[in-house]
């Protein structure tokens, strides 16, 4: 039993039902069916992919890429989604440390997956998997243990980790999702946001082909497409993040728009601005907030309809199959209505982090895992963020580590120190802001953006750059991130 029994039993019980609407055509699950087995045969005859063995994928949303996902399922390979923002470097060294065997693309990435080929490495299109019919489609020994999922999520220490989420993680996280969204076959999700983020793959998508509901997949975001999907097709759910959230309600159509379809959005990956929430609460349709992480599969606490309406701005209550803690210093539970750190556990949480024995213990404790986020429970028990004790800067739905792009400021002769903080953005939520001590003070603000795109995606590349003869420090030589924000609040550049 594997998680592609999930498409087979739909083929079984009617083949016909829709299973996914990609650029004006609508495929069966029977045909979804049809697809996962032939990628399944590929990737076993034609690349040796067994059991534990990573295949890549780089592109834009396509239906593709959930054949592969469920044909890794069906093999007991592990399917690593790539972030197709990210710098070649970025994503070489995602594929060097997740040791993929085959890297699959779309055309429009031909030139980034080839530039990536290496020894060990068969790089090649998505249209040209060969079909080897009539030979077996999957292997002895896969179950529900196995290994599914290696999504990469930046690194506190400046180096991405990999999350391992097992084909029960992923189940487990479905079980959450349907509780969540009431979600049955006669729903219609709408996917805009990239599926190599849990968010745009597991809050909705993947709960929906368990659920033997029809996804309606977008390549990427676009308002206006967004807009054309609701009137024509019409979704009843669809997931959110506040950069979408933004550009919907102000876009020219917001207003005289048909949205009735919709019963509620699912939205997170940031604290959202109330304005947000109020804006699709006007128009009839509960913003419904999820919280949780790659590492938490990533539904693990989440609101109803009912908290939603009534409660803008709380992330609701542990999930059905997860269990929450608030916990101090000390390593103690708080007293109700204290702040503390999040703490999370349940068959939705990550088994490990790829390779990384040290880290997976750090985040690991006895089942729980240590979220980094500052939350506390209000007397009806539905949690409110106040902190993030990490520092990620979460900028239009995409988490961006501010010590990822320190590293690569700091590799450069021209920079002494470098220090990165977030500030908030009315369009993005969030953006990173670079505080600078060069080494050379000849340098300019355009030689330091040379540096960023030498070595990050143009989406972690800081807003602004300011330079200054010094990094606050106390007096044992630790950086006071707070005292950078104080300046950003005042207005201050150095």
């Amino acid at each position: 039993m594997d998680i592609s029994t999930w498409i087979d039993r739909h083929a079984a019980f009617d083949g016909k039902r829709p299973a996914l609407y990609f650029n004006g055509t609508w495929t069966g699950y029977a045909g979804l069916r049809a697809r996962i087995l032939e990628t399944a045969r590929f990737l076993k005859h034609e690349r040796g992919i067994s059991r534990g063995d990573r295949v890549a994928f780089l592109g834009l949303n396509h239906p593709d890429m959930l054949a592969l996902l469920f044909a890794c399922a069906r093999l007991g390979a592990m399917l690593v989604p790539l972030n197709w923002r990210l710098a070649e470097r970025e994503l070489a060294f995602v594929l060097g440390d997740s040791g993929a065997k085959v890297l699959l693309h779309t055309d429009a990435f031909a030139r980034t997956a080839n530039a990536l080929a290496r020894p060990g490495l068969f790089v090649e299109p998505l249209d040209a998997l060969r079909d080897t019919t009539g030979r077996d489609d999957s292997n002895p020994h896969v179950d529900l243990s196995c290994m599914l999922l290696l999504v990469y999520t930046s690194g506190t220490t400046g180096r991405p980790k990999g999350a391992v989420l097992r084909q029960d993680t992923i189940l487990w996280n479905a079980l959450n999702s349907h509780h969540m969204h009431d979600l049955g076959s006669r729903d219609r999700v709408l996917t805009v946001l990239p599926m190599f983020h849990v968010g745009g793959l597991n809050i909705q998508t993947l709960p929906a082909l368990y659920a033997g509901a029809s996804v309606i997949l977008h390549e990427r975001f676009d308002a206006g497409a967004t807009f054309d999907a609701i009137e024509e097709l019409r979704p009843t759910l669809s997931v959110q993040v506040p950069a979408t959230m933004q550009a919907l309600t102000s876009h020219a159509r917001w207003a005289g728009a048909d949205l009735s379809s919709l019963r509620m959005i699912a939205c997170g990956s940031s604290v959202i601005p109330e304005r947000l929430l109020r804006a699709f609460i006007k128009r009839g349709i509960p913003p419904v907030q999820v919280y949780g992480s790659t590492e938490t599969g990533p539904v693990a606490v989440y609101q109803t309809t009912d908290t939603a309406m009534r409660k803008p701005g709380s992330t609701g209550r542990e999930a059905l199959h997860c269990e929450l803690r608030i916990v101090g210093a000390d390593g103690a539970d708080v007293v109700p209505g204290a702040a503390g750190e999040v703490w999370l556990r349940g068959g939705n949480i990550m088994f490990e982090y790829w390779r990384q024995e040290a880290a997976t213990r750090e985040a690991l404790f006895e089942g729980w895992f240590r979220t980094g986020d500052i939350g506390r429970l209000d007397d009806e028990g539905d949690l409110w963020i106040v902190d993030r004790k990490k520092d990620v800067v979460i900028s239009g739905g995409e988490n961006i580590y501010p010590a990822e792009i320190e590293l690569v400021l700091q590799e450069s002769p021209r920079v002494r120190e470098a220090a990165v903080i977030g500030r908030p953005d009315d369009r993005w939520g969030e953006v990173p802001v670079a505080f600078i001590v060069l080494a050379d003070r000849t340098t300019g603000e355009d030689e330091i953006r040379r540096v960023l795109a030498d070595g990050l995606a143009s989406f972690k590349h800081p807003r602004e750059i300011h330079f200054v003869d010094e990094l606050p420090r106390n007096v044992m030589g630790k950086l006071q991130k707070f005292m950078l924000r104080q300046r950003i609040d005042a207005g201050e550049r150095g």
